[in-house]
């Protein structure tokens, strides 16, 4: 798998902003959404939190561009999220992306000076023109082959997508059980 990162909001400031603000005047439509988004997670067995803010995800992104560099930093995909959607914390903050780092056991003192440094942040550049010339609009977005499918899914439609491009499931495939999905997962 390849991540490549979206720039969704990436006008929110450090302190993160109100999901009520970021969706005012369409309330009814928030509540629907969130209805909607625990009810897919539920469905699939994954964690979900009561989000009432949205945060700047620019340097989570940089962090796990950095990671996929690092032996067993693939983790820290997962970690992401589950601060994110689940902890509902701000992965804007230094100071929580180090915690998180911990947790996966990558090297805080390289992860600090790789988000002091911005040393990925031409990677995220990349990644945010490659989503935009794809024409991607939300996260996740699935891409096999010409086919792609936006947002959260359940397990049956990714199964579908990749048997449009002929993909042959693994043998072990059946124990793996549903994907899980990041908040970052885009072509």
């Amino acid at each position: 798998m390849v991540w490549t990162h979206f720039p969704l909001h990436p006008d929110t400031p450090p302190e993160g902003r109100a999901l009520a603000d970021l969706f005012a005047g369409r309330e009814s439509q928030l509540e629907h959404m969130k209805a909607n988004m625990k009810g897919l997670m539920e469905a699939e067995g994954l964690p979900y939190g009561e989000r009432s803010h949205t945060y700047n995800s620019r340097l989570a992104q940089e962090l796990g561009k950095w990671a996929d560099t690092q032996p067993g930093g693939d983790a820290i995909h997962d970690a992401l999220f589950r601060a994110y959607f689940v902890e509902t914390r701000n992965i804007g903050s230094t100071e929580v992306l180090l915690e998180v780092v911990d947790k996966v056991g990558l090297d805080r003192e390289q992860a600090g000076q790789v988000l002091g440094e911005r040393s990925f942040s031409d990677a995220i550049d990349e990644d945010w023109r490659r989503s935009m010339n794809a024409g991607v609009t939300g996260v996740p977005t699935f891409v096999a082959g010409e086919f792609s499918v936006v947002g959260a899914q359940t397990y049956e439609t990714l199964q579908t997508l990749m048997e449009k491009v002929g993909a042959v499931p693994r043998a072990d495939a059946g124990q793996a059980g549903p994907p899980q999905q990041s908040q970052e997962e885009t072509p």
